[in-house]
């Protein structure tokens, strides 16, 4: 059998569930990828749950179960500590459309070290010069 030399993954292996700290940190965070998914479907437009969707983001639950409390988030800028993180970041730049938020897109653009942030800050900053040009 051939030896690997390959680096070890810094991805920490995925579980159906919560981990076993996590059920004192919060009752969303208690909830299997399943229930969790489905409580933050359920949340109204006008919700005010933004805390605890972030907990989900800030938690090292599945990125897919993060990402989803993510576009969930009313206050997108509640996301900008996260746009470090290739998974959030691309839904933080999603959410930036003000003139002010500009010159955060193109920073992120020019230095996330994730190409699929770069990739949709790079798609944000297209959208807007075509708002502001007029379309």
């Amino acid at each position: 059998m051939a030896q690997d030399d390959s680096p070890p993954s810094r991805r920490a292996p995925w579980a159906p569930g919560p981990p076993a700290s996590a059920a004192a940190a919060s009752e969303w965070l208690a909830l299997s990828d399943d229930e969790l998914l489905f409580r933050i479907e359920l949340l109204l437009p006008d919700h005010g749950e933004d805390e605890r969707l972030m907990e989900v983001v800030r938690s090292d639950r599945h990125f897919f179960v993060r990402q989803e409390a993510a576009k969930r988030i009313r206050q997108s800028d509640r996301l900008k500590e996260h746009s470090g993180d290739r998974h959030i970041g691309q839904i933080l730049v999603r959410a930036m459309r003000r003139r002010e938020d500009i010159a955060y897109l193109e920073r992120l653009a020019r230095e996330s070290r994730h190409i699929e942030v770069k990739k949709a800050a790079e798609a944000q900053l297209g959208l807007l010069a075509e708002i502001e040009g007029g379309g």
